[in-house]
């Protein structure tokens, strides 16, 4: 924690800003790409978007008010970019988001990013079924090993609902494998 104030008080001292900036970047910019990526599903999407996350942490970090991680508000801007160009891109394709989800999933194997096999592309279409915020947290918990009580500060709701969202999406995605 002592790391993490430190390195606050460096990101809002103008001259230590940039350097701080980067070790931010260092530090976090792997992890925010895999939880953008596995809402946006594109390479090219993921990397907008996590641009767009370091641009408006850069811009708000003097906004932080430390009730939180620093993680957690990072995860907390990169997930309401991740939903928001969604938005777009279905409003812009006039499709839901859902078939926007399905459209991207379908496009997923000519990914020259997607390393996965075909079971791992069975469990993205599973997860591609799911409502948003099942997806969400199913992907936080499952591939990220985000506790709950991080997540409940991410996605501002409680413990308990996430635990129940996740626990439906996995019978969910139990129930999609087993029956295609």
């Amino acid at each position: 924690m002592t790391d993490e104030k430190e390195l606050l008080l460096r990101l809002r001292t103008e001259n230590t800003k940039e350097q701080a900036f980067k070790e931010l970047l260092s530090l976090y910019k792997e992890r925010l790409y895999w939880h953008i990526r596995k809402i946006v599903i594109s390479h090219d999407d993921a990397d907008d978007v996590l641009q767009n996350t370091f641009i408006k942490v850069y811009k708000n970090i003097h906004n932080f008010k430390g009730d939180s991680k620093l993680f957690s508000w990072m995860y907390r801007i990169a997930t309401n970019e991740s939903i928001t160009h969604l938005n777009k891109n279905a409003k812009h394709l006039q499709i839901s988001n859902e078939e926007l989800q399905q459209h991207s999933i379908s496009n997923l194997k000519a990914d020259v990013y997607f390393e996965g096999d075909d079971i791992q592309l069975k469990l993205q279409q599973a997860i591609a079924t799911l409502p948003q915020k099942q997806q969400l947290v199913f992907n936080m918990k499952y591939f990220d090993d985000i506790k709950y009580k991080d997540m409940a500060e991410i996605l501002d709701t409680s413990e308990g609902a996430l635990k129940a969202s996740y626990h439906i999406a996995v019978k969910k995605i139990e129930d999609y494998l087993t029956s295609n």
